[in-house]
């Protein structure tokens, strides 16, 4: 079985940019910017733009002040007064975010940047919003917007490539990633997702590199070095895997996903006493990991296929790998074994018990 597997940076938990320690700064900045775009809004009478204006700036103090339904309200008639004013947009789709409804954040954030496509906050938010949705082409193009603005933001490069990661386009992924490292060239997040697409492509060599400058620009990654490991087994190169496992481990010694790796690469070096224990730790620490029941399920049918006459390591691997199904399903080659090594209908003992249960 391909045991390979890399761990990369996704997108967290969307926080609002509405309020928390900077909110009055914040406020400030978007009282300055709402009287700019709705000075400039077309179609809005003088009066009407002082009004939305009002309203906007009514709408931040409701904020400060963590009334999010009085604030919502007032950004609501700003649009109202003024449609063509972005920031009264924008605004809702802050409070959308924050509260968790991120599908009116998103049609909040598109009206914004229908009327100012230079913005790039709330491009980034819509981009961020999409991603966390895991509607991930939608966010590839928000982020392609974002970087046009502004191509030495960070995290809009990072993001783009964990994007096209997900998407499976490695090539452009390794190109924003590389982007992120020259706009920051000390901040390891781009240098571990640079090594997973690196080693998607099959180029070892340069993943290892890029993990290794990850860790020199922070040594405290466990799992960087777990992905590491893979990197190297997937080069043959058990005794440096195992290495850095137990590095891994001695970090971080309830690290499952260092254990279950370690297990693998012991079963691989045919110490199946030893990765055993590696599974069943790996497990102790977390009852979901499919590969380590897949792992054990082996390695007790290796011991069957030693002495037919002990049907209860057969019963035992058995076991394991319909839990690691019933884990991942998507595992043909696991239910290819069950359908290979599962008791017939003639086996005795099978018989008996079919006999017994019919009496």
């Amino acid at each position: 079985m391909d045991r390979s597997q890399a761990t990369f940076l996704k997108p967290q938990t969307p926080r609002s940019g509405v309020c928390g320690q900077n909110g009055p700064r914040r406020a400030l900045a978007f009282g300055a910017l709402a009287l700019l775009a709705i000075a400039g809004a077309p179609g809005c009478s003088l009066i009407e733009r002082h009004v939305a204006q009002h309203r906007v700036n009514r709408g931040d103090e409701y904020v400060e002040a963590q009334d999010l339904d009085a604030a919502l309200k007032e950004f609501e008639a700003a649009a109202e007064l003024a449609p063509q004013v972005a920031v009264a947009h924008s605004r809702m789709g802050m409070i959308y975010r924050r509260v968790g409804d991120y599908a009116k954040a998103i049609d909040c954030f598109i009206e914004a940047i229908r009327r100012d496509p230079f913005s790039f906050d709330d491009t980034l938010n819509l981009a961020q919003l999409y991603h966390f949705t895991e509607r991930v082409k939608d966010a590839i193009q928000a982020y392609l917007h974002a970087v046009e603005l502004r191509p030495e933001h960070f995290d809009a490069q990072l993001n783009l490539g964990v994007c096209y990661q997900q998407a499976g386009d490695l090539t452009q992924a390794v190109e924003r990633f590389q982007r992120a490292i020259d706009v920051e060239p000390d901040r390891p997040h781009a240098y571990v997702n640079l090594g997973v697409a690196l080693d998607g492509q099959g180029k070892h060599y340069e993943a290892i590199r890029a993990y290794k400058a990850a860790l020199e620009r922070d040594s405290r990654q466990p799992l960087v070095l777990v992905n590491l490991a893979h990197t190297y087994m997937n080069q043959d190169r058990l005794r440096m895997a195992r290495q850095s496992l137990e590095q891994a481990i001695r970090m971080d010694s309830n690290l499952a996903a260092a254990h279950e790796t370690l297990g693998y690469c012991l079963f691989r070096s045919r110490d199946f006493g030893a990765s055993e224990r590696a599974y069943s730790f790996a497990l102790s620490c977390d009852t979901k990991l499919p590969r380590s029941h897949a792992g054990l399920g082996s390695i007790k049918m290796l011991g069957y296929l030693d002495d037919t006459t002990r049907t209860e390591l057969r019963v035992a691997a058995l076991e394991h790998w319909h839990r690691s199904l019933e884990l991942n399903p998507e595992q043909p080659k696991i239910r290819k074994l069950i359908a290979q090594y599962k008791p017939s209908h003639a086996d005795p003992e099978t018989v008996l018990l079919d006999e017994r249960g019919g009496s």
